[in-house]
């Protein structure tokens, strides 16, 4: 699993990801900071990203977003 640690929470998050042997990138590695949470969402789409964030209506975003998979049985392995 990836993860996508947001604008919106500090890149020393990546430290604690990395220790633990997951592999993580911080938003402002591969985005703009003002990119809007759709955009972000179809970039998590796209590369098969998971989103760490502490944003309270990116999961809102999430469920708009066309194009996006809900359904845990067709997740890539």
């Amino acid at each position: 699993m990836k993860l996508l640690v947001d604008m919106n929470l500090s890149p020393k998050w990546l430290g604690l990801f990395h220790d633990s042997a997951w592999e993580a990138v911080h938003w402002s590695a591969v985005g703009q900071p003002t990119t809007r949470d759709s955009d972000i969402t179809t970039f998590l789409t796209a590369n098969n990203f998971v989103v760490v964030t502490h944003d309270l209506d990116f999961p809102t975003s999430i469920c708009i977003s066309p194009g996006v998979n809900h359904d845990p049985e067709s997740s890539p392995s």
